[in-house]
């Protein structure tokens, strides 16, 4: 990790440009990937499923004996948290659905607008080394809350042709029925355009690596939504002379170990708390699991000493991280400055992890400062608005003459025309 002491503002861009990779060769390898499946549908995915995950499929669906059966593979300990998860995303995520408020703008005209499901949706879950059943929650509760009729869910087999358990069991606390034993590039074609086992969606949702997540810009080139823009895994910390070094350190490296992509950032105005954060930080890493990847990360991350909170802010707001941490004595007013950011844990006893796994809000959170624009996902992201409008005869009567003077003035005379038509029938 990058030391950098009280620098000039000009500089922040720079130090702060998240890691870039050449995408050209790895997207002509997606692209195939992705024709190849539209071509050839399930023979295609029996194809890449030998190849990349190193298994011979004799179906892609995964049964109903086999979800019952995940559910005597795990520990009471890890179904009971599963369930207090499930628990609480859904009482965080059920405040959000929006119900139909009804807007007299003139005597006689009506509008309102109106939450609607998208009706067909698909959940794409990491499997692999770290097998994200949260990530099954955190999109299949918002997908059911919202009430879409169809959630198709693709996750990589593992070496003996089965699914974790921790996902299909996660998979059925969320109500999902639809589950696929298909990963990678080939899940988000099959879900994108449809094979003759796996149907088409209209938005795909969920993380994955860098072929992943070609893939799903690729798609939404060709016209099938996606939820956010994504990219590697991100935390900033800020953290005061008061902070305990252990929960710093604990902090950077929880995002750290989820790849050799990610970044973390460290901010503090103490530069007595510098010394102590960075050997900390060698410590815990040393008994790592994911050490490796950890200190991967770790090479392209920083640690700023900023001169005073303000600056601080303004450099955080300026990152936009997925993930904001406040450890200091003031974090409630300094998280009413937050401007930019995916999700903001205040206090030193709020890690990130109970935000991957069982607060409540969600965990699909805009990386690579995509936190300027985009929000993380909620219910919303599973739903359009539709608006209506309804006019009585009064109505049409009070707003018609506006009507027609703005679309003659644009020249648009069959706009009037519609208007004018209505009007000479009230008239008699």
């Amino acid at each position: 990790m990058r030391v950098h002491k009280n620098i000039e503002r000009k500089e922040w861009d720079k130090i702060l440009q998240r890691p870039v990779l050449d995408s050209s060769k790895l997207e002509r390898k997606v692209e195939q990937i992705i024709k190849l499946v539209r071509r050839k549908g399930d023979k295609a995915l029996y194809k890449f499923t030998r190849k990349f995950d190193g298994v011979s499929l004799q179906e892609l669906a995964v049964t109903k004996s086999e979800i019952s059966d995940a559910e005597e593979q795990l520990k009471p300990a890890l179904k009971d948290a599963i369930q207090q998860a499930t628990h609480n995303i859904a009482a965080y995520h059920s405040t959000q659905v929006q119900y139909p408020r009804i807007i007299e703008t003139m005597p006689g005209v009506s509008c309102w607008q109106k939450m609607v499901a998208i009706e067909k949706v698909g959940l794409y879950v990491p499997g692999g080394s770290a097998p994200l059943f949260s990530t099954v929650l955190m999109l299949g509760i918002p997908a059911k809350i919202m009430g879409c009729s169809q959630i198709v869910l693709c996750t990589p087999p593992g070496k003996d042709g089965k699914v974790h358990p921790a996902i299909l069991f996660a998979a059925n606390q969320a109500g999902i029925k639809d589950l696929y034993k298909v990963g990678g590039v080939q899940a988000i074609a099959a879900m994108a355009f449809g094979t003759e086992t796996i149907p088409a969606v209209y938005k795909i949702f969920g993380p994955g690596n860098q072929y992943v997540t070609k893939a799903k810009q690729l798609v939404q080139q060709m016209g099938i939504g996606i939820d956010l823009p994504a990219g590697p895994s991100e935390v900033a910390v800020y953290a005061d002379s008061d902070a305990n070094p252990a929960f710093i350190v604990a902090d950077l490296l929880s995002q750290a170990e989820h790849g050799g992509d990610s970044q973390v950032i460290f901010v503090t105005t103490s530069e007595a708390l510098i010394k102590p954060v960075l050997e900390e930080l060698k410590r815990q890493l040393h008994v790592l699991p994911r050490r490796a990847a950890a200190q991967q990360a770790l090479e392209k991350s920083h640690a700023f000493l900023v001169n005073s909170e303000d600056e601080a802010m303004d450099l955080l707001n300026d990152y936009a991280p997925e993930h904001l941490i406040l450890n200091c004595a003031n974090a409630d007013a300094l998280a009413e400055k937050v401007v930019n950011a995916g999700s903001v844990f205040i206090g030193a006893y709020s890690p990130e992890s109970v935000g991957d796994y069982a607060s409540g809000p969600n965990h699909t959170l805009p990386t690579n400062g995509f936190a300027k624009m985009y929000s993380g996902l909620s219910v919303e992201s599973f739903s359009k608005k539709i608006s209506y409008q309804k006019l009585t005869e009064t109505g049409l009567l009070n707003i018609g003459h506006h009507v027609i003077e703005m679309a003659e003035a644009e020249g648009l005379q069959a706009h009037a025309q519609a208007v004018n038509v209505r009007l000479k029938t009230i008239d008699l």
